[in-house]
């Protein structure tokens, strides 16, 4: 399973803003941190904002903040919000035209995959992956 490059940088997002402990970060900051593109950034933290993990502040002095406590923002929770998780086409609710879709042995084990894979993901929360901070950003000069 492999998540895709939106949601990898949701979740690196996530991580910079957390280590800022409520200090403003910028997209350019984690841009840098992290060699993403900015304008491909811009659109990861546009839509972490519209889903209310992050709060965004305008003009010159402006960045971003957690807009929760990193103890209330689970891993899982992020994953699902931005990424499909159908790993093939006939589990996404929106596609499926398998004529074997419902009885197929593959669908049912890799639905049970993925469950499996989001149960871990959902013992973590976000304060979990910045317990190593002091590590974290000395990776990300």
């Amino acid at each position: 399973m492999e998540l895709n490059q939106f949601t990898d940088y949701s979740l690196r997002a996530l991580i910079f803003v957390a280590l800022k402990n409520g200090e403003l970060a910028s997209v350019k900051e984690i841009s840098s941190a992290f060699s993403i593109s900015e304008n491909h950034l811009v659109k990861v933290v546009h839509n972490l904002a519209k889903l209310g993990y992050l709060e965004t502040f305008r003009g010159r002095s402006g960045g971003m903040r957690l807009a929760k406590k990193p103890s209330e923002i689970g891993v899982g929770e992020v994953v699902r919000a931005v990424e499909s998780m159908a790993v093939v086409e006939c589990i996404s609710p929106r596609k499926g035209t398998c004529c074997i879709k419902g009885v197929c042995e593959l669908q049912m084990a890799l639905g049970r995959a993925t469950a499996a894979f989001l149960a871990e993901l959902d013992k973590l929360t976000l304060a979990d992956l910045v317990t190593n901070e002091q590590e974290l950003k000395a990776r990300m000069v």
